[in-house]
């Protein structure tokens, strides 16, 4: 569905961008052609169209074409021949960033740079329980690649049959099982890159203790694609899940949710797996949105959470009984007013399919300014009781709502427009008064207003206003060192000294 919002934004809102042809350095496209052949490089208006747009339709640009190398040693040479000729680079991985940061800038002065065409698995170790695999790889390819070695990937999310792993690791993705083993930085144990010259940082090796200066990866996890191109990496693998148990309850308010993630934490340790908690408003609107869909329960509560315990097949014989144990303690405790728990897969995926679409159903019901923010996990209740009625009474006939991860400290926090506001208009004008509002309380409770969606365009302003000065001097001094010309996804995450003015830097001679 999302593919055709896209498409349609592109088609109707910005298709005069695509009728006017995009001025080129002398010799760039041939040169380009000749390198990547007719697979490698395309300037299709239909296969450039959708990814021109992001995932939210807010941002359209303009590209030279879009460029689909087989190999790094292609990406090299492309980043090299972009640099000879000024040309700057947009890496673009499923096209489903929610802050804008795989899309170009409308002057038509980049190239679009997707490895989807560099989608192999170079090894896979399962003793060491590691894979090697190529950045253009498809999240729910991976799962299936470590399952046919009775392995797991343990990170996963609602876009994991179109979002790559080098989006994730440009973007740190976290996803729903953060509360257990953490966002990409931890999956991540070794990568290799194109930096913004050419040359290849080969970081690959399977190392358990390396203290050789500083940790490079991490310095590109993150990144947004503003440091280097993520070509591949070594992924840490878990043996594969035994059992899992799938529950759904209805709480009064936050929290007596944090209260319920407290108890399941003390008593089942490591089997969490996640703990998601969902507004009765939210789950009205994908039941409304999905009409196949089915509630939980009957009974109607204000907040719901949703849980998951997995364990290894040596840990899984008593589980249910745990997860049963756990939800008597919760309603004989008052924590919860009504549960239930999966029976089968089928089961735990259709309460998960609730969860997942949260988003899209939100969307469906109107324009919404969308936060993604995170507060410390023991404040994050307190924190949701008073910013929800706090921006509705700062902005009349607003609806303020949060789901996400509490165990994390992690919610999305939107804030739907009044009925009958016009998208475009509403978000340009009390739109971003309301997201400067939510951001501004983040920051008050000692939070983040980007905790897994990354900064990309839509916050760039906001984190020049608000973060630290001192760490956003630190960043722009290793953009500065490490993409002294801007070529590398500019506009997106930090502006460099030289980009106040949003131009590249002179041109140079590169080998």
């Amino acid at each position: 569905m999302w593919q055709a919002v896209r498409d349609f934004a592109a088609a109707v809102c910005h298709d005069d961008l695509m009728k006017q042809p995009v001025p080129c350095p002398s010799g760039f496209l041939d040169r380009t052609r000749d390198l990547l052949g007719p697979k490698g490089f395309t300037r299709d208006p239909d296969i450039l169209r959708p990814r021109l747009t992001d995932w939210r339709g807010r941002y359209t640009g303009r590209a030279f074409g879009l460029a689909t190398p087989a190999s790094t040693c292609e990406v090299a040479s492309l980043v090299r021949l972009c640099a000879q000729h000024n040309v700057s680079i947009v890496a673009q991985g499923g096209n489903t960033s929610m802050s804008g940061g795989a899309t170009p800038d409308d002057t038509g002065a980049s190239i679009l740079l997707n490895l989807a065409r560099m989608n192999a698995v170079r090894s896979i170790d399962t003793a060491g329980k590691t894979i090697v695999c190529e950045a253009g790889m498809v999240l729910q390819d991976l799962h299936d690649a470590a399952a046919r070695h009775d392995l797991r990937f343990p990170l996963t999310l609602g876009g994991k049959g179109s979002a790559t792993i080098g989006g994730l690791i440009a973007t740190n993705a976290g996803g729903t099982q953060v509360l257990r083993h953490g966002t990409m930085r931890a999956q991540v144990l070794g990568l290799e890159a194109v930096m913004a010259d050419g040359q290849v940082l080969d970081l690959l090796a399977n190392l358990k203790k390396d203290n050789r200066g500083f940790d490079l990866k991490q310095l590109l996890i993150g990144s947004e694609g503003t440091l280097g191109i993520v070509t591949a990496a070594r992924l840490r693998l878990l043996p594969a899940i035994g059992s899992r148990v799938v529950a759904w309850a209805g709480v009064a308010c936050p929290a007596a949710a944090a209260s319920l993630l407290e108890l399941f934490t003390t008593e089942a340790g490591e089997l969490l797996e996640g703990f998601e908690i969902i507004p009765d408003s939210s789950l009205e609107a994908v039941l409304e949105y999905l009409p196949a869909a089915k509630p939980p329960f009957r009974t109607i509560s204000p907040w719901h959470v949703l849980i998951e315990f997995a364990a290894s097949s040596q840990a899984s014989r008593d589980l249910r009984d745990l997860v049963e144990h756990l939800a008597a303690m919760a309603m004989e405790r008052g924590l919860a007013s009504d549960a239930i728990i999966a029976q089968n897969e089928t089961q735990a995926e259709a309460l998960w399919t609730l969860r997942d679409n949260i988003s899209p159903a939100e969307r469906a019901r109107g324009p919404a300014m969308q936060h993604d923010i995170a507060v410390p996990v023991e404040r994050m209740a307190a924190f949701m009781e008073h910013a929800i009625p706090e921006l509705e009474r700062r902005f009349p006939g607003t609806r303020a709502l949060a789901f996400g991860h509490l165990g994390d400290g992690n919610v999305h926090f939107h804030v739907q427009a009044p009925r009958g506001s016009e998208a475009g208009p509403w978000e340009m004008s009390d739109g971003s008064r309301i997201s400067a509002a939510v951001h501004d309380l983040v920051v008050e409770w000692g939070g983040s207003i980007s905790a897994e969606h990354g900064i990309g365009q839509m916050k760039l302003a906001e984190l020049e206003r608000l973060h630290d000065p001192v760490a956003l001097g630190v960043m722009r001094a290793v953009k500065q060192a490490l993409d002294p010309r801007g070529l590398l996804n500019p506009g997106k995450l930090i502006r460099a000294n030289y980009e106040a003015g949003d131009t590249l830097a002179p041109a140079k001679t590169v080998a």
